[in-house]
């Protein structure tokens, strides 16, 4: 199975180097983005485990087109039924770098409608649209050469959202760039943890999750929980094996801001 990791630019080497040690193949590094493969069990891994990726997506169809109509056409030769039933809900979202097809919107519109037509075709039912919790989020992304990927986010909310944030300061300093900092610092775990102009403490959080070695994922829920061939067992033997590689840390973690509203 293919996997593209998004992520922010100049975390591209960090996160290749956390994929490889979670068992990905074939790593290779791309433009906010690192590709390797695997197996479900990878996939998996990926999204509990990963500290400086956003989202974890599969692409199932590629094709080269010239126009709206052939992209409508093209989404619909996909075997919608691998994974999703008329029962189910779907979102999509498009992102373009096309100087022909540059409306992303639109784009999307004619993603869901084929997606939503191929099944009224053969069961006279449509998936429903559900923007903020699908069963399945797909994502179209169509590059400037008119080279059209889809794929299907196995993360549903950003990575980013790890599930312990209630409030922060006023400029909150967004997860996965702060792990990324805790990371290219250098920092091996073997002395205290030190920081000055702290805000809201996600640099301090971070590293603390690094430095007891919890998956980053452990609070929250992921796309994937919901699609047809989601293996729970596999799942569940996934986060028990995370639980017992927490470790011990017998140095401190300090922060002070001079702002007493972060």
């Amino acid at each position: 199975m293919e996997m593209l990791v998004k992520t922010l630019a100049g975390l591209e080497e960090v996160l290749a180097r956390e994929i490889t040690d979670l068992g990905g193949q074939d790593v290779e590094v791309q433009t906010r983005a690192v590709t390797c493969q695997g197996d479900r069990e990878l996939l998996y891994r990926l999204n509990l485990w990963l500290r400086t990726g956003l989202r974890v997506l599969v692409p199932i169809h590629q094709a080269q087109i010239s126009n709206e109509q052939e992209l409508y056409d093209s989404v619909r030769e996909i075997d919608w039924g691998q994974y999703l039933t008329p029962d189910h809900t779907l979102a999509v979202d498009a992102n373009t770098q096309s100087a022909q097809l540059d409306h992303s919107h639109f784009l999307a519109l004619k993603t869901k409608d084929a997606v939503c037509d191929w099944f009224r075709d053969r069961t006279g039912r449509r998936p429903s649209v559900d923007t903020r919790h699908p069963h399945l989020r797909i994502h179209l992304h169509l590059d400037s050469l008119n080279h059209m990927t889809v794929l299907l986010d196995s993360s549903g909310d950003g990575l980013h959202r790890r599930g312990y944030r209630d409030q922060g300061g006023g400029a909150p300093l967004n997860e996965v760039l702060a792990a990324g900092l805790v990371l290219l610092s250098g920092w091996e775990r073997d002395t205290p943890f030190v920081d000055f102009m702290c805000g809201s403490g996600t640099i301090l959080i971070e590293a603390a999750s690094y430095a007891y070695h919890l998956p980053p994922g452990r609070n929250r829920r992921f796309g994937f929980e919901r699609w047809l061939d989601h293996d729970r067992e596999a799942w569940q033997t996934i986060k028990h094996l995370a639980k017992d590689q927490e470790r011990a840390f017998p140095h401190a973690i300090v922060g002070n801001d001079r702002d007493f509203r972060a």
